[in-house]
């Protein structure tokens, strides 16, 4: 026979006058946390009272009702009605909704209550704000309510955005909070689950990647072109920004690409056509120029500009502040905020004194022309002063011949030429083949500036490269046309590869030629003294420095007609020379600062060629991971799991084997599989070709 389930019998409910009630010494409650009773007498003074107090009579020593009951559970609810009280917005009589309860023991129903309450879940949380907006409260009227700020109430309503399945995932813990306070960044529903579900399965799944994809297709507000715009300007355009309510966004994202960079484009050919009234021949317009657009050109010495005396006494007023500040907090540990403030901002106004503009002839204008660009800060940079050679100055002409027409000044209006950008490359899903010979061209463009880099800072090697030349001349018994026939030409990059100016080899080879140009006297013989009386140190930094301009390692397409380009036996032993003066600096390209992206790498090659890369630098499970995906998804994949390992294409890796020197007449090493070439091309070159490494006349 089945036992009997005993029944349960629930305490009664009682409306009690509040002042019949008493703090019950049995609540196990002593420290104080969560909402404060300030709060907690606001809400009920909001809502009523939402959940009775749990009391008990208290009784005589004969165990008779006093008439008065104790409160042992819910005394955070007592001390708000107590001060609602003493607020006078309560009467002391009024009513309270009580269970009263007998037997068992007061502390353990105290216990009971605050241990078994659960939490609500945050996204309860955010699906309550959201019905309570939708209710028509506000966001001010929200946060009130629940005794929080506005932001807060904002970043709560924002998740309650993001996809319902995305919430599902999360309310089954498939996901972390922070995962999902990365996917609201973005409002479309269908790019989130996109995410997730490449994220999910890859494994690469930290909130900033997600972040960092779901944004992949829009422009940071601090980056150039958004700076040198302005996001004012940008949205009166009609624009749209990504915010992140929940991260330091830096000002969030610029949704529409191609809205900015009409933007860019309209105001840099304004700039350019306030430019041309100075009488320039030419103007070039571009957001960036790749790194020696220069090359080949003529720069015009201005004069600066003098200091006016209003500028003069700024100056003078700006120094004076500085020097006072610096005195005052000589002694001082550690500048306040707001003096260290004062001071970097004389420093870059005392430094825009500096970079007066420079005047110059109006003859050279009407033959010059300016490049008119994006400065890395989103200010606009304007290089002024160059020369093409085609309009250099004509060779004077005996008395009565009259000039060419193309020889006369020019009076027609400047030309303003505004930079195209390249063409995407058509997407290959074939296997593996050797390496576009355009796309090598680029890498090893990056990589002969790191070398040219490497070897300046290296003034032994550079030495050696020379003394190696220097030697190769004087035992081939080659006779000199002039006092010292040796030279060193700067190679010109012609393969502008992506990122190419802005990379830290190029930076570190500009600064290095500013402050020599700096100090070099411009007087030939002034310039013998300078050098006679440097010291040893300087004299071999400044030769490394000049030496490094002759490196070229660069791959080049091969004549195979006989012609004035570089034949196959010419371009092995250029190529085998790099290595070795790659070997000498310890040249390491991670180091210099590349790394595989799309735009210079991954999204150049086939399906075939990022699935090797991957495979090398992560294993054959991260390259399963990516496989099924087309090749653009592919490459941006690529790009995030090649970041940080070091990984580098084979043009630019420095072969392991240390090749045996080699001279004019030894056999050359045949081209790696990435420059592999027809078998029956010449491999024979002319007797007196030089090795490219210095060049020489």
């Amino acid at each position: 026979m089945a036992k009997a389930v005993e029944k349960i019998t629930l305490s009664p409910s009682r409306d009690i006058p509040f002042n019949k009630l008493m703090l019950s010494q049995s609540n196990v409650r002593r420290v104080k946390a969560g909402v404060s009773i300030e709060q907690l007498a606001e809400s009920i003074a909001q809502r009523t009272l939402l959940q009775s107090l749990n009391v008990r009579a208290v009784r005589d020593g004969d165990g008779n009702e006093t008439g008065m009951f104790e409160v042992p559970a819910g005394g955070r609810r007592y001390r708000a009605l107590e001060l609602l009280v003493k607020q006078k917005r309560m009467a002391k009589t009024q009513s309270v909704p009580c269970v009263v309860r007998e037997g068992g023991i007061a502390e353990d129903d105290s216990l009971a209550e605050n241990e078994d309450r659960v939490e609500l879940h945050p996204l309860d949380q955010f699906r309550a704000f959201q019905a309570l907006r939708d209710g028509g409260m506000t966001l001010q009227e929200i946060a009130a309510r629940r005794n929080v700020t506005a932001a807060i109430v904002k970043q709560r309503l924002k998740l309650a955005s993001v996809s319902p399945k995305l919430h599902d995932i999360y309310a089954e813990d498939g996901m972390t909070l922070e995962q999902l306070m990365a996917f609201a960044v973005c409002d479309d529903h269908g790019r989130q689950e996109q995410v997730w579900e490449n994220v999910s399965h890859s494994g690469y799944d930290e909130p900033y990647q997600i972040r960092r994809m779901l944004t992949e297709s829009t422009v940071r507000a601090a980056e150039k072109r958004a700076q040198f715009v302005g996001i004012k300007a940008y949205k009166a355009a009609g624009g749209t920004i990504l915010r992140d309510l929940f991260e330091n966004d830096d000002g969030g994202w610029l949704e529409d690409v191609p809205l900015l960079d009409r933007l860019v484009t309209e105001k840099l050919k304004a700039e350019a056509e306030s430019i041309a009234v100075e009488g320039w021949k030419w103007i070039e317009v571009a957001i960036s120029f790749p790194y020696n657009h220069d090359y080949g050109l003529r720069q015009l010495d201005g004069t600066p500009a003098d200091i006016t005396a209003e500028e003069q006494t700024a100056i003078d007023a700006l120094r004076a502040e500085q020097a006072k500040l610096e005195a005052e907090y000589q002694d001082a540990d550690e500048l306040p905020d707001e003096v260290d403030a004062r001071l970097g901002e004389i420093e870059e106004a005392l430094s825009a004194f500096d970079e007066r503009p420079h005047i110059f002839d109006p003859a050279e204008i009407a033959r010059a022309g300016a490049f008119v660009s994006i400065d890395s800060d989103g200010t606009l940079l304007v290089e002024r002063g160059f020369v093409k050679p085609e309009d250099e100055a004509p060779v004077e002409r005996p008395d009565g011949e009259e000039a060419g027409e193309s020889e006369t000044a020019s009076t027609s209006r400047t030309t303003i030429t505004v930079a195209g950008e390249p063409d995407a490359e058509d997407e290959e899903d074939d296997g593996i083949k050797p390496l576009p010979e355009r796309l090598v061209m680029e890498l090893t463009a990056h990589r002969t500036l790191a070398l040219r880099d490497a070897v300046a800072s290296n003034p032994r090697v550079a030495m050696t490269a020379l003394l190696h030349k220097l030697c190769l001349d004087a035992f081939q018994r080659e006779t000199p046309s002039a006092c010292l026939q040796v030279s060193v030409r700067e190679v010109y990059l012609s393969a502008q590869a992506s990122g190419l100016k802005e990379s830290a080899s190029s930076k570190s080879i500009e600064d290095r030629e500013t402050s020599w140009t700096t100090d070099l006297p411009k007087d030939e013989n002034a310039l013998w003294d300078w050098l006679a009386g440097l010291d040893d140190a300087s004299r071999a930094s400044l030769l490394a420095h000049c030496v490094s301009y002759g490196v070229n390692a660069l791959f080049e397409k091969v004549d195979r007609y006989g012609g004035t380009g570089v034949s196959a036996h010419g371009l092995r032993r250029r190529l085998d020379q790099a290595d070795r003066l790659a070997r000498a600096v310890n040249l390491d390209m991670v180091e210099a600062g590349w790394r595989p992206t799309v735009d210079n790498y991954l999204g150049r090659v086939t399906k075939a060629r990022i699935l090797e890369a991957v495979r090398e630098a992560k294993g054959e499970g991260s390259a399963q991971l990516i496989d099924h995906l087309k090749k653009t998804e592919m490459a941006k994949e690529a790009e995030r799991l090649l970041d940080g390992t070091g990984w580098l294409p084979e043009p630019l890796r420095l072969a392991d084997a240390t090749p045996e020197a080699t001279d004019g007449d030894s056999p050359a090493e045949p081209l790696p599989e990435f420059l592999a070439a027809d078998e029956d091309e010449e491999s024979d070159a002319s007797d007196d070709e030089q090795p490219h490494t210095v060049a020489a006349e």
